[in-house]
């Protein structure tokens, strides 16, 4: 088993195609087709099977893909290890919440590639329960939760701060006048939800549960900001970060329906394995991260030095 035939075997994975797995190794397909099959008589078992035009992971091949990413990330920590160059560069593998990929962090992102145009940031967008996972096999470097205080003696929390929550609807949301909402008032309300496994998600089932409320209408959406367009076209009423509906707010396009019950707390969490060995080119973005990210006054802080 070779690198290169892990590192085919992820692309195939990945794009679910052998011709376009191989135009962007810049191999021939054949020479990819080769590989993965030399790869699967070496394990004995089929790793991909075929559906139309597209390939699909088998279970086999599910299980290999994990162990495949840990080997290929552990294979460029080792390259970096042994490098004498201080200089940042190589691949640093981020595991990110959607919400907070529209909020919190473009700037982030944006002024580290300024600053370490040698280095590759891949990020990989997921839940909580994602994140845990992925830190702990060594599929991703880092994560950006958005989630309860998160407490395990193996991860190391790099920055933490509130994030302010708000139920949002209509601008004529028959709620608006009422100046205020509590559980009770989800009771006949079409609700948004984001996906399963969303912390905050997670949060609000677990309060209108304890109040005895089951919802009878919801929409479940992927994307924070279909679920923004959705509240505000009068779908239904939506729980989300404040910050990612600041604008909306601020241009009347959404309302806040003020909710009053039982406080929904979530918090800005930035989180690597205790043991994960810090090279320097993702010490330098910790070193960036507990600049604009250690309190909540960070977009203010990159906007003063970015322009």
């Amino acid at each position: 088993m070779e690198l290169r035939q892990l590192k085919i075997f992820q692309v195939v994975a990945k794009e679910c195609n052998f011709t376009r797995a191989a135009e962007l190794l810049g191999y021939a397909q054949s020479n990819v087709t080769a590989q993965i099959r030399l790869l699967e008589n070496e394990l004995g078992t089929k790793l991909f099977e075929r559906l139309g035009k597209r390939v699909h992971l088998t279970q086999e091949g599910e299980k290999l893909l994990s162990y495949a990413q840990q080997i290929l990330n552990l294979s460029l920590e080792a390259k970096e290890a042994l490098s004498t160059s201080k200089v940042p560069q190589g691949t640093i593998t981020i595991g990110v919440a959607e919400s907070l990929c529209v909020f919190r962090l473009p700037k982030l992102f944006i002024e580290y590639c300024k600053r370490y145009p040698q280095v590759k940031l891949i990020l990989k967008l997921g839940t909580s329960s994602d994140f845990h996972r992925w830190l702990r096999d060594n599929t991703v470097d880092i994560a950006f939760f958005l989630d309860a205080k998160i407490e395990a003696p193996d991860l190391e929390v790099v920055a933490f701060f509130p994030e302010p929550m708000a139920i949002v609807g209509n601008t004529e949301h028959r709620l608006v006048p009422r100046g205020c909402i509590e559980p009770r008032d989800f009771q006949d309300e079409c609700v948004i939800l984001t996906e399963c496994g969303c912390s905050y998600r997670v949060a609000l089932e677990k309060i209108l549960d304890e109040a005895g409320i089951q919802l009878h209408a919801t929409l479940e959406l992927g994307s924070v900001e279909a679920i923004k367009q959705f509240a505000a076209g009068g779908m239904g009423i939506a729980l989300l970060p404040k910050a990612v509906v600041e604008t909306e707010l601020q241009q009347h396009k959404i309302a806040d329906l003020h909710w009053v019950g039982p406080e929904v707390s979530m918090y800005t969490q930035v989180i690597y394995k205790k043991d994960k060995w810090l090279s320097p080119t993702l010490l330098s973005l910790l070193n960036l991260i507990k600049e604009y990210l250690a309190s909540p006054e960070e977009d203010a802080a990159l906007t003063d030095k970015t322009g």
